[in-house]
């Protein structure tokens, strides 16, 4: 039976996180309850601390935070096939409709009725992850081989993204590749790029630890444009030589910044979200670059599970801590000390 009272952290308002009960609830048919044990830090959980959403979205109710974790299959309800108590897994928090048109075409991601985890874009806001105890569809729970930690299963949402932002891009394979920002994003994405073939893969940031994890996953150059403001300059002789670009900040002047190392008919891919940007026009156009957006995953949520299973992309060198959940607004503090940390995760076990 399900714990009566499992604990979640909980926003309330900009910098108001509590840790208090959240009810847990029995699977119904098809659904299984989790026991969580592990739940990563991501950018929208830090817009949702510290500013209470980002753009148009605020909470306007409290909000269990999270939306990437892994836990134990505790319960299972009528007809579940596939997963059984003790079943370790990883929660994909897409919870598509199934029905609408986009559904129906294959692409979930921008299903009409889409209910992800730990968001405040619907009223009431869909409940996320960071609790002792949550229940999902069953099909949202993906087992994890046993070599695989739940911290690295916890990272399997945010790989996923990265997985597909470089199936955006097309063939890697010889290619030389660009990644702007070094967060857990951008180090995921190095990961899936070297994994896809890339040839030569050069990553900058201005803060040094994380080119130093850069480093480690694989980027063969890692540059900081802040103490080397010019050092993509000679990528762009001879109108350009980077093949594609993994715009991984958010940050206008990175885009910007980027594009004169762009080879003609390069390749764009806006990964990271930040404000409004103006972008060069006349540059896209007489290189004829590719702008391609991404935005987060159907498939290769499945997919990210399997190449960590598997061995094929390794994503502990972005682990940089593990916190109590109890703790968590000293860990969204840590999240958020670039000089100390990629990704910090909550543990809930």
């Amino acid at each position: 039976m399900a714990e009566s009272h499992p604990l979640g952290v909980v926003i309330h308002a900009p910098r108001d996180l509590r840790i208090e009960p959240v009810p847990a609830v029995a699977p119904g048919p098809g659904e299984v309850r989790v026991a969580i044990a592990a739940g990563g830090i991501c950018g929208s959980d830090m817009h949702y601390f510290n500013h209470g959403g980002f753009g148009t979205i605020r909470v306007r109710e409290p909000m269990v935070l999270g939306h990437e974790i892994a836990g134990t299959v505790a319960e299972i309800g009528a007809g579940v096939t596939g997963v059984a108590p003790g079943t370790r897994v990883a929660v994909n928090p897409s919870r598509p409709c199934g029905a609408c048109r986009y559904c129906r075409e294959g692409l979930s991601r921008h299903c009409l009725d889409m209910r992800f985890m730990g968001s405040a874009m619907r009223f009431p806001h869909v409940q996320g992850g960071f609790r002792q105890s949550v229940t999902v569809r069953a099909d949202q729970a993906v087992p994890v081989a046993d070599g695989v930690g739940m911290g690295e299963a916890a990272m399997a949402e945010p790989l996923a993204v990265c997985l597909h932002a470089v199936a955006q891009a097309g063939p890697l394979e010889g290619r030389r590749v660009l990644v702007t920002g070094c967060g857990p994003i951008g180090i995921l994405t190095i990961l899936a790029a070297r994994h896809a073939g890339a040839a030569e893969i050069v990553a900058t940031d201005i803060a040094a630890h994380p080119l130093e994890v850069a480093r480690r996953v694989g980027a063969t150059r890692a540059v900081d444009t802040a103490a080397e403001p010019d050092a993509l300059a000679a990528y762009g002789a001879d109108k350009g030589s980077v093949d594609v670009l993994f715009e991984c900040s958010g940050n206008e002047r990175a885009l910007v910044g980027a594009l004169d190392a762009m080879r003609p008919g390069g390749i764009v891919v806006q990964v990271g979200l930040g404000g409004e940007m103006t972008l060069p026009v006349n540059l896209i156009v007489a290189k004829e670059l590719q702008l391609r957006g991404t935005f987060r995953f159907d498939r290769e949520f499945a997919l990210a599970v399997d190449l960590m299973g598997r061995g094929l992309i390794d994503v502990k060198p972005a682990l940089s801590a593990t916190m109590p959940f109890r703790e968590a607004p000293a860990a969204f503090a840590l999240a958020q000390d670039r000089t100390r940390a990629v990704k910090v995760q909550l543990a809930f076990a």
